[in-house]
């Protein structure tokens, strides 16, 4: 059964409509320190602002523990709880633990020493934006909280007790890079999941990683990665380089003839490369500045955790000037068109 601990826990997250508990207080007084403060990182260790730098890492990193002390009590509540009680609360929770995630690798993104301190932009928004409580604050501290579109999602049917852990694609992801079905070159550890998911775009990635690896997140459970989100700010910028740099030194690398008389899987993908990209059209960049690009393995099964993965992802662009993205799927793509659609 859930510890007496636990059930603290559970009571503090919904303490009272216009009162929160101590733990929710604890969640929110951080984020907003962290969010103010995000300024003194990123600095070099013999900066004047080290020190900032230092408390700001140290108050990060008791955000990331009460948001995994949160995630736990998911799991742990959806294990033990009677049915009645499950269903009735765990939605509330549900929804606590997905904004957790983003907010925690938010976090995570804004302490890359490889990434420029970001300009949070804000507006007044509608009172009928956000919700109300604890998951309502927390809303208005990510730099996407006005769009409501994206915070509006039923529970699953069947609670899942699954442990995610969302967090930004690090340097040593990068170390050892190796070549999947020939053809592009991922994180070893990226590399088992996306070789089991034909649909999964993962030929793209590749170039994600080496022209936009700050705004690469990974989505890993228990069974290791299962999901990522790619994006680039300056998408006109990132297709031309792709185009002019990139795609000619991977096709150097891998010519067409690589594949031949091997499986057909393996040649499709090498053949993939020589194909020309559709052009993005002009009116599509201005109205839409940034290039997005999700997908998560097939047992992934709680679109909340694929939401997470988005809330992050748009975050971390909206929190540099992004004012629209755009995601580039294959009409045959039944896959991603579904993923996406789930998404909203």
């Amino acid at each position: 059964p859930l510890t007496l601990e636990e059930v603290r826990m559970l009571v503090e997250l919904f303490y009272l409509p216009y009162h929160h508990g101590t733990l929710a207080q604890e969640l929110l007084e951080h984020f907003r320190w962290l969010r103010a403060n995000s300024l003194s990182v990123g600095v070099p260790a013999t900066a004047p602002d080290a020190c900032g730098g230092t408390r700001w890492r140290g108050r990060a990193q008791s955000f990331q523990l009460l948001c995994a002390r949160t995630c736990r009590l998911h799991s742990r509540f959806v294990s033990t709880a009677g049915r009645a009680l499950l269903y009735d609360l765990h939605p509330y929770l549900w929804d606590i633990r997905n904004m957790l995630l983003a907010a925690s690798a938010f976090v995570l993104w804004l302490g890359c020493q490889s990434i420029t301190a970001p300009i949070l932009l804000g507006r007044d928004a509608e009172p009928w934006a956000r919700r109300g409580g604890l998951f309502g604050e927390l809303q208005a501290l990510l730099p996407v909280g006005n769009s409501c579109d994206l915070f509006y999602h039923p529970p699953p049917l069947f609670p899942s007790s699954q442990l995610y852990l969302l967090r930004p694609l690090l340097p040593l992801d990068k170390v050892g890079a190796v070549t999947w079905r020939g053809c592009s070159e991922v994180p070893q550890e990226l590399q088992a999941q996306l070789s089991r998911a034909p649909a999964l775009p993962g030929r793209l990635l590749g170039s994600f990683l080496s022209l936009s690896p700050e705004y690469t997140f990974v989505l890993e459970d228990e069974g290791g990665p299962c999901g990522y989100a790619a994006g680039a700010l300056h998408a006109e910028g990132f297709l031309q380089q792709r185009d002019s740099s990139w795609l000619p030194a991977i096709r150097h690398k891998y010519p067409p003839d690589l594949g031949a008389g091997g499986p057909a899987l393996g040649q499709e993908a090498v053949l993939f490369f020589h194909a020309e990209p559709l052009a993005v059209p002009q009116p599509v960049l201005r109205r839409f500045p940034s290039l997005v690009q999700l997908g998560t393995a097939p047992r992934v099964l709680d679109v909340g955790a694929s939401r997470s993965l988005a809330l992050c992802l748009l975050s971390a662009l909206r929190a540099n000037g992004s004012r629209g993205v755009f995601c580039q799927v294959s009409d045959a793509d039944r896959q991603q068109l579904s993923f996406y659609s789930k998404l909203g």
